[in-house]
């Protein structure tokens, strides 16, 4: 309740009227009238003041746009006008350039049609000086042909006969020749070099086969591993993809499998087992799962022990982790590691006797082989998948041209590519290093010997020394001595172009006349 109210009702209850009640409640509203209007007016001023002022801004605000606008469009209209003015200055300096080569063509135009009369007059002259001479040819033709009794064509086909068997046997006797002289100069140096990189590289051979045997102590631990109704044994193989052999051996277990690093890892995992002598197949899994992070880390550390030993560095870590990865990889019965590393050291004594630099060709003789253990299996040749491994991890493109190279699968570029190529050659071809397959050596030699008997005039053909020399026989009736040096070069372009072997192979062409008589 108001004041107003209270002192309404005081006023009705003295004066019991409601005349003054009334009187006083009017005079209250007009008081809140005027008061409220008065209010009403202040804040419509402010209001107005407020408006007034944004206002100005938006006006300001829309002055400065508007002037900046205008300050663009004025700087274009001045760089537009400047360009027209340099386009037009161009186009009058242009115009002026032409008009004045207009004038000197004019010029030039009347002296060149002085000189075309003067060249006319001259064919003119010439053309009959041909005439004449092609009479006089004609009439020496006929005189020939008179006391010859040949055609013009029969004599120039027997001339171009002679002079074509005359060029080609001189040419076999020439390159002959260039080619021994080559090769006496050649090898001499060659085979002191080679001689002496093999001299100093101790070599070793390590054979690997397919299968591994696991030693025990007794007959009674193959139980154990082979479990109730074979589930060790079965998980044991699950595990680690490797055929466990138990049979009547004693105190033995095959391990067979191609694969080098899955036969390390059922090795060592066997020998955590039974040395620990819990033997089922969740310990098993346990085990294999711990081996193989083992052989992995071995993996690794072989690899950057090879490349601190070899004294190379800044190999990507996936480089030196295929690298690690060779020491369970053979290749033909060779430890390909140790194949590896002695490229490696074969190229570097080899680079440094021709003066080329030594620490590059060994990093190309270590890296060669990397497309041989990958970890999926590529449809590439094992050198061409190496060059692109190399590609990817950064080597420098002399290196991945020396791997890409080495068995001719890509054209060499540099020196380093021959030195790879050779000192593989060496370290894979030499006596002992590798064991060949007995059917695929025999299938070499008797291609050999049937692409030599594939020339016409070939009676008898023999390969000999293991396949390093083939000799030729020939038939002294169907060949002479100069198609004989022909047959032995086109014999030995051929092997090389479709063959593969190792080191060299020495053609010799034999034509021999026997005589034959009887004393009776």
């Amino acid at each position: 309740m108001s004041w107003i109210q209270i002192l309404i009702g005081v006023a009705a209850g003295f004066f019991g009227g409601g005349t003054l009640a009334y009187y006083l409640w009017d005079k209250a509203l007009k008081k809140k009238k005027q008061k409220i209007i008065a209010e009403a007016v202040n804040e419509g001023e402010v209001i107005k003041k407020d408006k007034i002022l944004q206002a100005k801004e938006k006006y300001l605000q829309l002055k400065a746009e508007h002037e900046k606008f205008v300050q663009e469009r004025s700087s274009k209209v001045s760089q537009l006008e400047g360009k027209l003015t340099q386009r037009e200055n161009t186009i009058n300096q242009r115009r002026e350039e032409l008009q004045k080569n207009i004038r000197e063509f004019e010029i030039t135009r009347k002296e060149v049609d002085v000189i075309r009369e003067n060249l006319n007059s001259q064919l003119q002259r010439v053309e009959n000086k041909n005439e004449e001479l092609e009479k006089l040819h004609r009439q020496s033709l006929k005189k020939l042909e008179q006391l010859s009794g040949l055609s013009a064509e029969e004599a120039k086909s027997q001339l171009v006969e002679s002079l074509k068997d005359e060029a080609k046997s001189e040419a076999v006797a020439y390159i002959n020749e260039i080619m021994e002289e080559a090769r006496q100069t050649a090898n001499k140096e060659a085979k002191k070099i080679v001689v002496k990189s093999i001299q100093r590289v101790a070599t070793e051979t390590a054979i690997e086969n397919a299968v591994t045997i696991f030693h025990i102590e007794s007959d009674e631990i193959k139980g154990r591993i082979i479990g109730r109704e074979g589930r060790n044994i079965r998980a044991l193989e699950a595990a680690t993809g490797v055929e466990i052999v138990v049979d009547d051996t004693p105190e033995a277990i095959v391990l067979s499998a191609f694969d080098p690093v899955r036969r390390e890892i059922a090795r060592l995992a066997l020998h955590q087992l039974v040395t620990d002598g819990r033997i089922h197949p969740a310990r098993i899994e346990e085990v294999v799962e711990k081996v193989k992070k083992q052989v992995e880390e071995e993996v690794i550390e072989t690899g950057k022990r090879t490349t601190i030993d070899l004294g190379i560095h800044g190999l990507h870590p996936e480089l030196v982790r295929l690298i690690g990865k060779m020491k369970y990889r053979s290749s033909y019965g060779q430890n390909l590691l140790q194949h590896s590393r002695e490229v490696a050291n074969l190229c570097a004594i080899m680079a440094a006797e021709l003066g080329l630099n030594p620490k590059k060709a060994k990093r190309a003789g270590l890296l060669h082989d990397i497309g041989k253990v990958p970890d999926d299996e590529p449809e590439l040749p094992h050198a061409v998948y190496g060059m692109k491994l190399a590609e990817k991890y950064k080597e420098k493109p002399e290196i991945i041209n020396a791997i890409g190279s080495h068995h001719d699968e890509v054209e060499m570029d540099t020196l380093l590519a021959p030195i790879v190529q050779v000192c593989d050659a060496i370290s894979g071809a030499r006596p002992g290093a590798r064991r060949e397959v007995v059917e695929s050596y025999i299938k070499r030699l008797k291609d050999l010997e049937d692409l030599a008997l594939s020339y016409p005039g070939v009676t008898k053909t023999y390969a000999i020394q293991a396949g390093r020399e083939l000799r030729v026989i020939v038939g002294s009736d169907k060949m002479s001595d100069q198609d004989t040096e022909q047959l032995s070069y086109d014999i030995s372009k051929r092997i090389q172009d479709e063959m593969t072997y190792p080191g060299q192979i020495k053609i010799t062409v034999i034509r021999e006349t026997r005589v034959v008589s009887y004393a009776k």
